[in-house]
């Protein structure tokens, strides 16, 4: 089934933090409910920021955000892409793919030239929807690229 993507709101907010603690924060001390208090500072926004949100019947399975300011930040640089994940039961299928696009569509209109993330395990998926590495580096003692993507206004 196709999935659905468009803006996040307040009824994805819950379904959203708790699929993004799982993967981005686990074995932190982050809380689905810290998270869901960022997306919802998001939501309520100047509207350059956003939160998208993949839904299939309704069901929220995946998200991706464009941010000003990545958390910890290891280069002075902005907007970012940020936050792309996609539930396991729902991976392979384009919806990472869609959610990047929907958000590069989304930068675009509102007048970003180029957009940058930092990734590792995700550089094949990025590098083969155009994004180009800018630096390899360490952050904490792992590696890490920086990408970036120029858009077309």
């Amino acid at each position: 089934m196709t999935p659905i993507i468009e803006p996040m709101t307040e009824c994805d907010v819950e379904a959203v933090a708790r699929l993004r603690v799982a993967a981005f924060f686990e074995g932190s001390a982050r809380t689905p409910d810290e998270d869901a208090a960022g997306l919802r500072t998001l939501l309520a926004g100047d509207g350059f920021e956003t939160a998208l949100v993949a839904r299939i019947d309704d069901v929220s399975v995946g998200t991706c955000l464009l941010v000003r300011h990545e958390l910890e930040p290891a280069h002075d640089l902005t907007p970012w892409l940020a936050g792309l994940v996609v539930d396991r039961n729902h991976r392979n299928k384009g919806i990472g793919r869609a959610l990047v696009a929907a958000v590069e569509a989304h930068a675009a209109s509102i007048g970003v030239e180029r957009l940058y993330l930092y990734t590792w395990e995700a550089r094949d998926f990025y590098t083969g929807l155009g994004w180009v590495v800018v630096e390899q580096f360490e952050q904490d003692g792992h590696p890490m690229l920086l990408v970036a993507r120029e858009l077309r206004l």
